[in-house]
């Protein structure tokens, strides 16, 4: 669900890729196409909308563009996929399934509604898909086993992991990516190093006293 929701404030830990266990593949797919077609679009200030529109055209014919490049690219298009309505910048909630790893709206950062869901078996397969990327900024892990969720946690190369939930940000805990998601981190005590500077003084002393 966080693909959709997250992809409509263009947010950069929006849930765009779901790796899910074969067990349960079928029943996520059709679970996540039934909340995106449950979203509601229109006018902000109408308390029934839980769906706005995309910052500008630009952004949004970018985002319709991928989704075409995913439909071509062989994924299987599960519902949206083009521009709802005829006034504003409105994206159709979408839903992608069988989606590969090499495809564009797998390797390539959307920022807009639409979500890919691809299937695993085992979470040493998973980690290594996972992090086959250029981007490591934040990823999730669900799971009812706890050994596990460090296992993966652990192996992730993400610069922020969450277990069994997302998107929780509090002050004290450090954000920040890996790789090309950035450097350094904000919020918490590492954040502190960006607003100071660090300074080294080396003197000669005409004598050694100690």
């Amino acid at each position: 669900r966080g693909g959709v929701e997250g992809g409509v404030r263009e947010a950069v830990v929006s849930t765009q890729s779901t790796g899910d266990q074969e067990g349960i593949y079928e029943k996520f797919v059709g679970e996540m196409v039934k909340q995106a077609q449950a979203r509601v679009l229109g006018d902000p200030f109408d308390p029934r909308t839980n769906h706005g529109a995309q910052i500008d055209a630009t952004q949004l014919n970018k985002i319709i563009g991928l989704v075409d490049s995913g439909v071509k690219q062989g994924a299987s298009l599960q519902c949206g996929g083009g521009q709802y309505g005829d006034k504003g910048f409105y994206m159709e909630p979408t839903v992608f399934a069988d989606v590969k790893d090499d495809m564009d709206i797998s390797t390539q950062e959307i920022f807009g509604p639409v979500m890919q869901i691809s299937s695993f078996k085992t979470a040493e397969e998973v980690i290594e898909r996972a992090n086959n990327t250029n981007y490591g900024l934040a990823a999730g892990v669900f799971t009812k086993n706890v050994d596990k969720m460090y296992q993966v946690s652990s192996a992730l190369k993400a610069g922020h992991v969450w277990g069994n939930t997302y998107n929780v940000l509090v002050t004290q805990s450090p954000f920040g990516g890996y790789k090309e998601s950035g450097f350094g981190r904000d919020l918490g005590e590492y954040a502190l190093s960006s607003y100071t500077e660090v300074k080294c003084v080396t003197m000669a002393v005409p004598q050694k006293n100690s």
